[in-house]
């Protein structure tokens, strides 16, 4: 079985071909017969001796590229002119920048963007710091945080590395949900330092979203930081990831005729995401919930437990279930993995109950495939875009922060976060929901502006907005 090309390493051959019958072909052929995916040619009228043209071709892996390159060089009446990797190509210079949004073409334009007009918004602001919210960037800026110690797939690779990462999820704040967000990676050595850095760098902004910090120094910063500010502060591996994980299971629940407060749930992978899972399965009236790290089931006196899993411990996992993946999910409704790579079996999915619900969330690589499990769950879910149901943090939050700063919000509050998750599961019609199909599409925009409005509404009647 071929291995399936992708659109990341996406590759552009500038190519002179002869203009004799056949040339084209015996590239087109030779592509395909080494397994490249011709995704687009530039359309051309043949005329002249030669055609100069731009090809791309969909590959597998880097190793893949230089296979198609060389199979196009030795290609008889064709030049290969150039190549470039696309996705390295995207991110030459950066995938964002700073807009003006108004022009400065005369004296009198700069006399009130800047000196001496200017000097009469700040007075203001200094006698009611509130206007800054409303006449500064405050109003619609969030800042994406991250010290790059846990970087999806890629674990501790720095801030400068993490910066492609931040850049990207600044993109989508923008497309999603018109947010101006701007990644600020840390060179820190300690959760205190990159406290004490953001703590500082808040009057520019209106909000904070963490990414990608390790756990469990996370839970500290987003706690401390929560406390210390009076702006929403998100760690979107955590409680994105919880969402859109409850949206998805609240509408395979619907297909599978189950309750939340009738079922077992089985969460492996306690770190940021996995005790934000749990926490968010708890308010939303989840009735078992076991969750497992490397050591097997947590659970009320377990030893070598950091405060997070000691808080989880203590408020789940009620029979005291003990031992490993299988012990615990024998009989189970739900599966929830956000662990690693093969930690479930197929025998361990044959143990749930009736109508088993498998979210695998892992990434790149799942607890287990979807095809393993063909026939033998009721619906499935991965952290992947190349199989259904993919659980996205996309669809949260960009509307979240939009919500929150429509309401200018101090906080964003559990029941934020849960009328997050509704919003994202009401969004499929319940006419098209179906075993391949309980989370909306992450290019559904419409997306955004539903959880938007709807923590927006969760703010005011929390008592956080101050709008």
């Amino acid at each position: 079985m071929a291995t399936p090309t992708e659109a990341q390493y996406s590759l552009n051959l500038q190519v002179r071909l002869d203009n004799v019958p056949g040339v084209l072909g015996r590239l087109a052929t030779a592509i395909g017969d080494a397994g490249g995916n011709i995704f687009a040619i530039e359309g051309f009228v043949a005329k002249g001796p030669i055609l100069e043209r731009e090809i791309v071709v969909n590959c597998s892996s880097t190793e893949h590229q230089d296979e198609i390159l060389a199979v196009a060089r030795g290609v008889d009446g064709v030049t290969v002119l150039d190549h470039y990797d696309r996705t390295f190509r995207m991110h030459e210079g950066g995938k964002i920048e700073v807009l003006s949004l108004f022009p400065v073409g005369d004296r009198d334009d700069l006399s009130m963007a800047y000196t001496p007009g200017v000097a009469r918004v700040c007075k203001a602001i200094n006698a009611d710091e509130r206007l800054a919210d409303t006449h500064t960037i405050r109003k619609n800026t969030v800042a994406i945080v991250s010290d790059g110690t846990a970087v999806l797939g890629l674990g501790d690779i720095g801030p400068k590395a993490a910066m492609p990462v931040m850049e990207g999820k600044a993109l989508l704040f923008k497309e999603f949900g018109e947010v101006d967000a701007f990644p600020i990676c840390l060179d820190v050595d300690s959760p205190e330092e990159l406290i004490e850095t953001v703590v500082r760098l808040a009057p520019t902004f209106g909000g904070i979203n963490l990414e990608d910090i390790a756990a469990p120094g996370a839970f500290e910063v987003e706690a401390v930081l929560k406390d210390r500010l009076d702006i929403p502060v998100f760690h979107d591996d955590q409680h994105g990831t919880a969402v859109v994980a409850l949206a998805g299971l609240q509408n395979a629940l619907e297909l599978v005729g189950k309750k939340m407060e009738d079922v077992t749930v089985v969460v492996t992978g306690l770190g940021a995401a996995g005790i934000a899972v749990g926490k968010i399965l708890l308010g939303a009236g989840a009735g078992c919930i076991i969750g497992l790290d490397r050591a097997g089931c947590v659970y009320r006196g377990r030893d070598n437990l950091n405060d997070a899993k000691r808080w989880f411990a203590e408020n789940t996992n009620q029979d005291l279930v003990k031992g490993s993946v299988s012990d615990a999910i024998t009989g189970a409704d739900v599966f929830l993995g956000l662990s690693g790579p093969g930690l479930l079996s197929v025998d361990d999915v044959r143990s749930m109950a009736a109508d088993p619900i498998v979210f695998a969330m892992a990434n790149p690589d799942p607890e287990i495939l979807p095809e393993q499990v063909e026939g033998l769950v009721a619906v499935m879910a991965t952290g992947r875009s190349d199989y259904p149901n993919q659980i996205n943090n996309v669809l949260a939050f960009p509307g979240i922060f939009r919500g929150a700063l429509d309401a200018k919000a101090s906080d964003i509050t559990e029941h934020m976060k849960l009328a997050a998750a509704r919003a994202i599961a009401e969004s499929v019609p319940a006419d098209q929901l179906a075993p391949d199909f309980i989370v909306p599409s992450v290019f559904d925009k419409a997306v955004s502006r539903r959880v938007a409005d709807a923590v927006r509404q969760a703010a005011i009647d929390d008592g956080v907005s101050r709008g």
